[in-house]
């Protein structure tokens, strides 16, 4: 496998990213759409997740495809993002059709960032006119770090952030990782800065710092409360897939979240996946095609989440060190 050449979820031909944050709130919203709705699906294994419209996501129900789903701050707050994204569809037309009515389909989810030292006294929600903009922004190439919903995302030691990756498979497949890092857990080794992800890194995309040494491990604590933590990512693909193959890519895909987060889907995360197939390219091989996805969303998502922690920038105010600012000495040295 390779990256693709952006390395970015966006390498599935037809996926575009937006963004839109706010420095003063320390929060903000990143979505993911295309110009044809795509088959989506959603795997949760954390213990505090928030979302939306999830349930129309499973196998067995009537919609088939999604017109965009949402990443945001804001916990249940930043549900009201995905008002904003319906809107930005319905200016351009998109939606299902019920009768003369088109209703866009949107789900998404949401991370706690309501103590990271933003100003969240907000008299009206801020959250649909984030989602719209965030929506309107969406293009092939977007920011990564501290930017959208990992505005002001946080982990158990250092900054948070958004993050994604791609690879290509042999068969031709793509797949890509898009996800908002704001775990309890470390993407770091104890007090090292090597990365939980580092065996599966590509071309030194977050510092090409191998792993760590073998260190011993304690028992960790939880160094956030219920409902603080959260890993939401999206896993996509340009394979033609059924709604339960989706899910299925999108349950393998936790295993990169265990890998590159430690601890990873606690009683304190909402951890979740959503999957997304565009459709583009059928399976030549059904079995080696769909192992493989699985194998690939599980990597990329690895990749992801320790680029999210890696290109996280400092700014005044924060309650947490960036990576770059408590480790880029010693990545240099």
């Amino acid at each position: 496998m390779r990256p693709g050449h952006r390395n970015l979820i966006t390498d599935v031909p037809g996926l575009r990213v937006g963004n839109a944050d706010d420095a003063t709130l320390r929060s903000g919203v990143t979505v993911l759409t295309a110009d044809q709705p795509f088959t989506a699906a959603v795997h949760v294994m954390g213990g505090s997740p928030g979302t939306r419209e999830t349930d129309l996501l499973a196998p067995d129900r009537m919609v088939e495809a999604v017109d965009a789903i949402f990443l945001s701050g804001g916990s249940a707050f930043g549900l009201d993002a995905g008002q904003g994204v319906m809107q930005g569809l319905r200016d351009v037309g998109r939606g299902f059709p019920v009768g003369p009515v088109r209703v866009p389909i949107v789900p998404g989810a949401i991370v706690f960032d309501l103590l990271n030292g933003g100003d969240k006294s907000w008299t009206a929600s801020p959250y649909p006119a984030l989602g719209q903009s965030a929506f309107n922004a969406a293009a092939p190439d977007f920011t990564l770090g501290t930017a959208g919903a990992g505005y002001g995302a946080m982990t158990g030691t250092l900054k948070g952030g958004l993050g994604s990756a791609s690879c290509v498979l042999p068969s031709g497949l793509t797949v890509g990782a898009l996800v908002v890092v704001n775990a309890l857990g470390q993407t770091t080794v104890g007090e090292t800065p090597h990365f939980w992800a580092a065996p599966w890194e590509e071309s030194q995309e977050f510092g090409g710092l191998g792993p760590a040494p073998l260190i011993p491990q304690d028992a960790p604590l939880p160094r956030k409360r219920l409902g603080e933590a959260t890993t939401i990512a999206i896993v996509a693909t340009d394979a033609a897939m059924t709604k339960a193959q989706a899910q299925r890519m999108a349950t393998a895909a936790h295993d990169g979240m265990a890998r590159a987060l430690v601890p990873s889907h606690t009683p304190l995360d909402g951890d979740l996946v959503f999957s997304v197939a565009t459709g583009a390219k059928p399976f030549a091989d059904p079995l080696t095609d769909s192992f493989q996805l699985g194998h690939a969303a599980a990597t990329c998502l690895a990749r992801a989440i320790a680029r999210a922690v890696w290109l996280a920038r400092s700014d005044p105010g924060d309650l947490q060190p960036s990576w770059q600012s408590r480790f880029g000495r010693a990545r240099l040295a």
